[in-house]
Formats: C-alpha cells, structure tokens, sequence
C-alpha cells in the first residue's frame, strides 16, 4: 500500500507525467538527461528536481554513460502499480474489469513484465558476408526479444555474397529479406532507434562511423572478410562455417544476458569481453 501510494504521488503533477510518457516513448536504452529537458522544454534544474522524485519512488532508473546520465523507465514498477489498482477488481466479477483485469491477470501469471525488444546493427564495410551472417542468425536466435539489421560503410553494389545466402540457406535461414545497404539508412529521423551497434571488421576502426545516439551501446567484435580470403573453394567454406559458428556461439551468449539484472555499462562490459580471445570459450 505504502509503495503504491509513494508511485501514484510520484506521478501526480502534469511535467512528471509528461516526462514518463517520453521515457516510455524511448524504450529499454532510455534517455540522456539534456534530451529529456529539450524535449519538455524545461530547465536542467527542474528536470533534475522531477526525476529524483520520479527516482525515489522507482519508476525512473539512472545509469552513467561517460559524463551523461541516461535515465530509463522501469516499466515493472509502473505495471505494478495498474495491477494494485486491479488485484481487486469487481470483487469477485472480474469479468466486468476487461482490459484492466487482464493486465493484472498477466501480471500475476508471469510474476514479472514482459522482456523488452531490443534492436541490434551489424557493420562491416560492405555489408556482404559477416554482417550478414549476424543479421540471419540474430534474426532467428533472438525472435520476439531482439530485431537484427546489418549496414556497411560501402555496401556492395552486386549484394551479400552467394556463397553466405547459400550457407544459411542450408541452414535453414530466410535470406528473402536480406541485402547490402547502407548504415545512413540507419541515420535520420526517420531510421529505427538503435540499441547496440557491433561493428564486425577492423576496417570500420580508420572510418568515422554515423552518430546513433549517446543511449546505443556499441562493441567491435574483429572477423577475418571472406570477400578478402582467396583460398580454395572448400578452404573458403572452412571459413564461412568457422565464422557462423563464431557469431553464433557470440549471439546465443548475447541473447541470454540478464538484461534485467545489469546496467548499461555491465552490459557494454559484456559485449566488450565477447570480442576477446577464449572469451566465447569460457562463458
């Protein structure tokens, strides 16, 4: 009852609602505190006074990204607060509540919310083979939690290479929708929000990459370009198997992280260490 009623004053003044609706808005990677204030229009100070009391009820959670602060919703506390309200609905007839029963009615079975979907961005200079590659085997690894896209620097004109549609193809992937594009596809106003952006080649070091947001954590996760390997043909598939076995060990650690439990810098650390030799190995 007492932390019902400390969310509920918590959300009771017109900026604080609004701030929660743009939080919401953003999704699991949150916002930047000056974001926030030049989307509301408020000054710093008085931001800074709402999300401490949106804090201390905990609705609100902050996490240090170099020197800016980037304050996510916690979408459980806020549904925990609906489903008080719920609990006792109708007394007996929940049938009458209708959508508001049957949140709580979710909420109560699963004893927890519903995973975030997290969007994911491959690089590599043309966009033909690793990020490809990634792109498939997150798009089927992470279904209903993660939505995989892949970009390149100078994506390539002809498409991803045949000998990769032809890999996933026996591996029972969908390569219908897959192609080489460019990463200003993902720039814009207009460009799906990212959450992670992993770049896949050494290449990308000596380029200035696009700005995807102080919010998106990025890794480099350094593979070897079929495109450059000039070996025979079964060496060549040597390599691709090497390579889809690589991410693959990567991405399945990668969808299995505690999203819940780690920070945004934890989760940085995590995706940093999958880069390092033995790393895959040992966890």
């Amino acid at each position: 009852m007492e932390r019902a009623a400390s969310g509920f004053m918590a959300l009771g003044q017109v900026t604080r609602l609004d701030l929660m609706r743009v939080l919401l808005a953003s999704g699991p990677s949150g916002l930047a505190a000056g974001d926030i204030a030049a989307r509301l229009r408020v000054p710093a100070s008085t931001l800074s006074f709402h999300l401490r009391a949106l804090e201390q009820a905990g609705l609100v959670a902050a996490t240090r990204l170099g020197r800016s602060l980037i304050y996510a919703p916690q979408i459980a506390a806020l549904r925990a607060l609906v489903a008080f309200l719920a609990e006792a609905c109708c007394d007996g007839e929940p049938d009458r509540c209708g959508d508001l029963n049957r949140l709580f009615d979710t909420t109560r079975e699963t004893g927890r919310m519903q995973p975030p979907v997290f969007n994911v961005l491959f690089l590599c200079t043309r966009n033909a083979a690793r990020s490809i590659l990634a792109e498939a085997i997150l798009g089927r690894l992470g279904q209903g939690r993660f939505r995989a896209f892949s970009a390149g620097s100078a994506p390539a004109g002809e498409g991803p290479l045949p000998e990769v549609l032809q890999q996933l193809k026996a591996l029972g992937h969908d390569v219908s929708t897959l192609r080489s594009k460019s990463w200003d596809e993902f720039t814009g106003p207009g460009a799906p929000r990212m959450d992670f952006v992993v770049a896949l080649c050494d290449t990308l070091a000596g380029q200035v990459c696009p700005d995807f947001g102080e919010t998106v954590i990025t890794a480099a996760w350094p593979l070897p370009d079929p495109a450059k390997f000039s070996g025979s043909p079964p060496e060549r598939a040597t390599l691709l198997n090497e390579l889809y076995a690589a991410l693959h060990r990567r991405l399945g650690i990668l969808t299995s992280l505690p999203f819940g439990a780690l920070d945004r810098m934890a989760l940085k650390a995590r995706l940093d260490e999958l880069a390092q030799p033995g790393a895959v190995a040992r966890a």
